[in-house]
């Protein structure tokens, strides 16, 4: 991310006392005008490791959706022995306030947690929680698969990985960036690399260095999704580039990429601005980023929703477009802008499950959201499922598990990467909950029914062979159908016959204005 900060920041103990222009601190603020209190139980010795303290109590959000099951000062990760540690310590290998963890995945036992190498320090990573026997107080990071594969400068393991994902084959999906630094500090010292691991066994299955056309001198990618088709070989992974605005895309079976751009993966000049744990900064240029994955559709394909960073907009494409190459240079009208999430509407990571219940962090709002697919993407149709002013500030990833629980790590991101965390709180934390629960009364429950509101106006529109839907407001003057389309919750794709192998004419879909389309791609979430 490149971070382009609009007005001082001063950063002191805690976030509701946080100033973004002024500083207003008594007498005992130990760097004359803007600066951190001074605190004993904030005191480092060495290298940031701080003085031992009290656990902090279990700490519950404020509609108490999501529980509190880890939490952090500042990370910590199971070396071999105390003397190793120390070493680390000593040589800089492990500076404790430089760690940040930023992506969470769950599979059985393990609760990975993954670790940018944005300044030095970082010994590992990739790394992981036993479930069933940590301490919820700062539990200790086990680095995955083991220690040598984190070593920084070890080019056939892991550099810097960002957000990863476990599979329904018990594959683990891990992009390293090969990246050390952050922002005009960063330096690819390694290649971008593919590599999944066998989670029974703990080995690499395989490594796959991104061709040169997958990238550019501005890639940036911290997202990945992973599509499974007919059978475990018949695997896609998506990767979105945020700031070299672009997917790329990776056939398991095929075992190669290819790169795809399209205007949707642009940020919008109106949204890249934010407001975030009482600071004031600008991410201007972060194009495409979250993505999440629908359940498979009628046509056995699922649907990729995205969007840019520095936006309000979802979007969806569906995979069959994706997955055929020969789409790279004429896709433009396969892409569909399903609405805006409204004010407030940054997402960073979001998540969906085979219930079709898409969940979401609101960035700006230290809340996660949630939208039912079976409905329109419109305001009236998400909820906040849970929301805390201390303990999600920067809500950073979010996952449910097989089992049907929420997974939530917050992280205080901007903070620690514009001013200064205090050691001396709790930093990170990792929620989870229940699936039910969160959406219980909410309109992301299946059992609500569409609410009021503005209703979607889809304008079909012909080019060539193709057709594409564009979403309308009915407050719009572009005018409205004569009768709605056939039910709710299901668009059309523009997907043509003479440019996919994979279309065949549908009949079923008609609209009574334009009757049968020569074909279509047709999804219901």
């Amino acid at each position: 991310m490149r971070c382009h900060i609009a007005e001082t920041i001063c950063p002191i103990r805690g976030f509701d006392s946080l100033r973004s222009s002024t500083c207003d601190w008594p007498a005992a603020s130990t760097s004359g005008g803007c600066g951190p209190r001074s605190s004993p139980a904030a005191q480092h010795t060495g290298h940031g490791a701080l003085l031992p303290q009290p656990p902090p109590p279990p700490f519950r959000t404020e509609t108490g959706k999501l529980v509190e099951r880890f939490a952090w000062r500042q990370l910590d990760f199971a070396y071999p022995d105390a003397q190793s540690r120390q070493n680390a310590l000593r040589t800089g290998d492990f500076i404790p306030e430089n760690n940040l963890p930023v992506g969470i995945e769950v599979w059985g036992d393990k609760l990975f947690v993954t670790v940018p190498r944005w300044r030095q320090g970082i010994p590992a990573t990739l790394n992981y929680i036993p479930l069933s026997t940590a301490s919820p107080d700062s539990p200790q990071l086990i680095p995955y698969p083991d220690w040598e594969t984190n070593r920084e400068g070890n080019c056939n393991g892991l550099t810097t990985v960002y957000r990863i994902k476990a599979d329904a084959c018990d594959r683990l999906w891990v992009l390293d960036v090969g990246t050390v630094g952050y922002d005009n500090t960063t330096e690819n010292v390694c290649p971008y690399s593919i590599n999944v691991y066998d989670l029974h066994t703990n080995r690499r299955l395989r490594r796959y260095q991104l061709r040169p056309d997958d990238t550019n001198s501005d890639t940036f990618i911290a997202n990945i999704a992973v599509d499974i088709g007919a059978s475990c070989d018949d695997t896609f992974m998506y990767a979105s580039d945020e700031l070299g605005y672009g997917l790329v895309i990776y056939s398991w079976e095929q075992n190669t990429s290819w790169r795809v751009t399209h205007p949707f993966f642009l940020p919008d000049p109106l949204r890249g601005d934010f407001n975030i744990a009482g600071m004031n900064f600008q991410w201007w240029s972060e194009g495409v980023f979250g993505m999440a994955l629908t359940p498979p559709q009628e046509d056995g394909f699922r649907v990729l929703l995205f969007h840019p960073l520095a936006s309000h907009r979802e979007f969806a494409v569906s995979t069959r477009v994706l997955r055929d190459r020969s789409l790279v240079d004429s896709n433009f009208h396969y892409f569909q802008n399903l609405g805006e999430r409204g004010p407030n509407g940054h997402v960073t990571a979001q998540y969906m499950g085979d219930d079709g219940i898409l969940f979401f962090n609101l960035i700006d709002q230290n809340a996660i959201g949630c939208w039912d697919g079976r409905k329109h993407y419109r305001p009236h149709n998400m909820a906040v499922v849970d929301k805390d002013d201390e303990a999600l500030v920067f809500p950073s990833d979010v996952k449910v598990d097989r089992a049907g629980n929420l997974w939530v790590m917050s992280d205080r991101m901007p903070v620690f990467l514009l001013a200064e965390l205090d050691y001396s709180d709790v930093n990170f934390r990792i929620f989870s909950g229940p699936v039910s629960t969160a959406i219980a009364g909410t309109p992301c429950d299946p059992s609500v029914g569409e609410f009021s509101g503005p209703p979607l106006v889809s304008r079909f529109q012909e080019d060539g062979a193709a057709r594409y839907t564009q979403d309308l407001y009915q407050r719009q003057p572009f005018g409205t159908f004569d009768q709605p389309l056939p039910s709710y919750g299901k668009w059309t794709l523009p997907l043509s016959s003479s440019r996919s192998p994979y279309v065949a004419p549908s009949p079923r879909l008609q609209h009574p204005r334009f009757g049968a389309p020569t074909a279509v791609g047709h999804f219901t979430l």
